[in-house]
């Protein structure tokens, strides 16, 4: 019966189903009165303890598994370089300071630098649409973005680049 057992559950668990059959048989014996009813209903009830066995592995080891992923997905959660939502108070923080920063900029400065940035368009388009020379596009553009380098500094002003363009 060990033996039996031992095949389905492993030898951790094997003592303990046997000795549960047994009880079990106890309880039962009056009502069986044959050996051969007798070993049939101990690998019986030995084959039904050990799917239990077997049940209650996988729902523990469910278990497990979700309560490690829980954890695991908290711990993400709250890692500040993995954070959504930190990440997304940064990002309009960073997006607000960088539009208060082009706001500064004077009027014609602003316009041709949102053009630019903004809508994607070239010096030329820039120049046609404002009725101005592209070297007049180009000084607004070296005065907005010298501006913009001192105001953000210079890992802020790539983050610019990045963040309208992205």
């Amino acid at each position: 019966m060990l033996f039996y057992a031992t095949r389905i559950v492993g030898d951790e668990d094997a003592e303990d189903v046997v000795q549960d059959a047994f009880v079990e048989l106890w309880k039962r014996h009056e009502k069986l009165d044959e050996d051969e009813h007798i070993r049939a209903f101990l690998f019986h009830a030995i084959y039904t303890r050990s799917l239990n066995v077997l049940k209650h592995r996988s729902i523990k080891q469910d278990y497990s598994d979700s309560v490690q992923d829980i954890e695991l997905r908290k711990a993400q959660f709250y890692q500040p370089d993995n954070n959504e939502a930190i990440n997304r108070i940064e990002n309009k923080e960073l997006h607000d300071e960088i539009f208060a920063a082009i706001n500064e900029l004077p009027e014609k400065c602003r316009e041709v630098f949102m053009l630019s940035y903004l809508e994607g368009m070239k010096n030329k388009e820039i120049a046609d649409v404002m009725n101005i020379s592209i070297k007049t596009v180009e000084v607004h553009m070296y005065k907005a973005l010298k501006y913009l380098r001192g105001r953000l500094d210079y890992l802020m002003f790539v983050s610019l680049i990045f963040m309208i363009n992205g």
